[in-house]
């Protein structure tokens, strides 16, 4: 989770609405949110990727609460650059990321995640930190790296739309990212307001207000939040488990982070540190992902990968779900993170419109990254895959697993905490571990091998 962020309060006012603009501004393409149910069938393949494809709400110019929809064309991207501009934090552009994680071949072919939405959760700036355009940092984004128009969606069901547009670092990272990995897909962020949650009891009820609305209307949501099993009551636990019995049955794949603090929960509130996982990450129906740093190439070739020590370990509330039956080192309970992706220094830059570029550490980069890649395969799927995990597992199970993944097998997410110190933690190790899950995607492979099933 990048930098700590939090979920924002929610509020009920009767005046929550979704936004709902289509605006297409030199590079980056605004389509409006109708909260309609999601899309089970996807584009074919072409010959190459393409600009982002008109939503059906843009493309019908259909009317909504903000007035209806418009789409205005700009001018093609600028040549791309397979080199990322700073220097003294390294980091690592789109395309060493593609070569490094096997994205280029397919988006080489058209899988490029077209009529695919992906879901990222985030907070509204506040008045004394008011963020920065989300329109203009992609635009900047997308001429820095030669990449398409970017086609998003604001909900500003809980946050209101006082300023719409205005965002966040995790909302600009986290849409980055996906863009980086899937162009042409769709993407949508659910807001929350700008106040902060201010106890464990606001925080975890925001979580399941958000989301409840992030996992409605899309195809693939991935949620760059997390925190640790007890701060939620078992009515809460019950309720987020509803909601995404609801995903599941609606083919929406939901990914979650799955923290960076180690074998302890993440904890916004003080108090002692407690050895635990954290939601939604360890509810079996998510995909729970991890962290890794990587090393790559100046070309992006793939060198190797350690464990980043991210969240991991075993959940409190679980018991170990069918799909990981079986799997050497998994306990009597839920084990997470299910995969990872590099979350370290070097990593992908995070590009704002004023010129402003910064890399994040954490498990905020791994997750929007797999949502992309999730968005390639339902693409290449012609359907939405909805609960990936059982396949996850059987190809982590199968002759393929080293082809369609990178085996982390270094590094740790050892922690020393309370009054002796105690170091806690688990060993990364062959196939799967509670640190890196099965490990990073070598998605030439593993997408048509998730797209089958």
């Amino acid at each position: 989770m990048r930098g700590g962020i939090q979920p924002a309060r929610l509020t009920s006012s009767r005046r929550a609405r979704l936004l709902a603009v289509a605006l297409l501004l030199s590079g980056v393409s605004v389509a409006g949110c109708t909260g309609g149910s999601s899309a089970t069938a996807h584009g074919a393949a072409t010959p190459a990727p393409g600009p982002a494809s008109a939503s059906p709400a843009a493309a019908s110019g259909s009317a909504t609460a903000a007035g209806p929809a418009t789409t205005v064309l700009a001018g093609p991207p600028a040549a791309a650059d397979s080199s990322c501009p700073l220097q003294q934090s390294p980091c690592y552009s789109p395309h060493q990321l593609r070569a490094a994680y096997g994205i280029q071949p397919l988006l080489d072919s058209g899988i490029d995640g077209r009529g695919v939405t992906v879901t990222v959760l985030a907070a509204a700036p506040s008045a004394s930190d008011p963020g920065t355009d989300i329109r203009q940092d992609l635009e900047a984004f997308n001429t820095m790296f030669g990449l398409p128009a970017a086609r998003i969606q604001i909900v500003t069901t809980l946050a209101g739309a006082a300023a719409p547009w205005q965002a966040g670092g995790e909302e600009v990272g986290d849409f980055e990212i996906v863009h980086a990995v899937a162009p042409a897909a769709t993407l949508r962020v659910v807001l929350f307001p700008s106040s902060w949650g201010q106890s464990a009891a606001t925080a975890t009820a925001d979580m399941i207000a958000g989301l409840r609305l992030a996992v409605s209307g899309t195809d693939v949501a991935s949620i760059s939040w997390s925190l640790g099993e007890h701060f939620f009551t078992k009515a809460q636990v019950a309720e987020m488990h509803s909601i995404l019995l609801g995903a599941a049955a609606h083919h929406v794949t939901v990914l979650a982070s799955s923290g960076d603090s180690g074998a302890f929960s993440d904890d916004w509130f003080g108090g002692s540190p407690v050895e635990e996982v954290s939601l939604p990450a360890s509810d079996p129906l998510v995909l729970g992902v991890g962290g890794t740093t990587l090393t790559a190439e100046p070309s992006g070739a793939y060198v190797s990968e350690t464990a980043f020590p991210g969240g991991g370990g075993f959940s409190h509330l679980y018991a170990r779900p069918a799909y990981q039956d079986g799997v050497p080192g998994i306990s009597a309970m839920r084990g997470v993170p299910d995969v990872a992706a590099d979350a370290d220094h070097p990593g992908p830059p995070q590009v704002y419109a004023g010129g402003f570029i910064e890399t994040n550490i954490g498990t905020s980069n791994s997750t929007p990254l797999w949502g992309g890649v999730i968005a390639l395969a339902d693409q290449y799927a012609h359907h939405d895959l909805g609960f990936v995990n059982p396949a996850i597992y059987r190809i982590g199970r199968s002759p393929s697993y080293h082809k369609a993944f990178h085996d982390v097998t270094t590094g740790f997410n050892y922690v020393a905490a309370g009054p002796a110190a105690a170091t806690v933690g688990y060993q990364a190790g062959p196939g799967w571990d509670p640190v890196t899950g099965w490990g990073s995607p070598n998605a030439q492979v593993l997408v048509p091998l998730l797209a089958r099933g």
